[in-house]
């Protein structure tokens, strides 16, 4: 289990139990200066991303070469394509991401990282260039814990997805969220779920 939720509860200045509840919600939201409307949409995406804030690395362990040519078919053609890269979490992302998003061939090095998958060099530059934090990209695994929501609220404010999440908390709204972070609909009805949930706790 990550230690993410421990890390940006002592920043906020709750108990840092690693719970996510509604006093962890409603401190957030005061820290970060949301509305109940924008914490209510980052923290719903960012807790079905993470798996409930549990998880904040790529998970690229595969045991199978044939899981991998079905997640990756254009990358790998046949299954015996895949075989080098089974239970070879670092040679996959290299191979996968290593060519793309200015990774130069080190994929695994900017893997996706923190609540919403911060992936790529050039996101990891964006994201240090803009909040002053160069020491991301000397150190990545920061992302992992310390800016694990900082990066959430970066995606965010790079994306206007604040400017949609004032449209409201509806279904339609949390399926144009969905679209922009996820880049179609999977997980919506628990990013609904989520999202209706914290809304209720911080509008009350």
């Amino acid at each position: 289990m990550s230690n993410a939720m421990k890390r940006l509860q002592e920043k906020i200045g709750v108990g840092a139990d690693g719970a996510f509840g509604p006093n962890t919600a409603r401190a957030i939201s005061n820290h970060y200066g949301l509305s109940a409307k924008k914490a209510s949409h980052i923290l719903g995406q960012s807790h079905h991303e993470s798996a409930g804030f549990k998880r904040v690395s790529e998970g690229l362990y595969y045991s199978t070469p044939d899981r991998i040519q079905a997640v990756w078919p254009s990358r790998f053609k046949t299954v015996a394509d895949a075989e080098p890269y089974a239970k070879n979490p670092k040679g996959l992302a290299d191979k996968v991401y290593g060519g793309r998003m200015g990774n130069d061939g080190e994929g695994y090095k900017w893997r996706g990282r923190g609540f919403l998958q911060l992936t790529g060099k050039d996101n990891y530059s964006r994201f240090a260039n803009e909040m002053d934090l160069n020491i991301v990209l000397d150190n990545p695994d920061l992302v992992e814990e310390e800016y694990a929501f900082d990066t959430a609220v970066w995606f965010f404010k790079a994306n206007k997805l604040f400017d949609i999440a004032d449209q409201g908390v509806t279904d339609e709204v949390i399926r144009k969220v969905t679209k922009r972070v996820n880049g179609g609909t999977h997980g919506l009805s628990d990013r609904e779920k989520q999202t209706h949930m914290i809304y209720k706790w911080l509008a009350d």
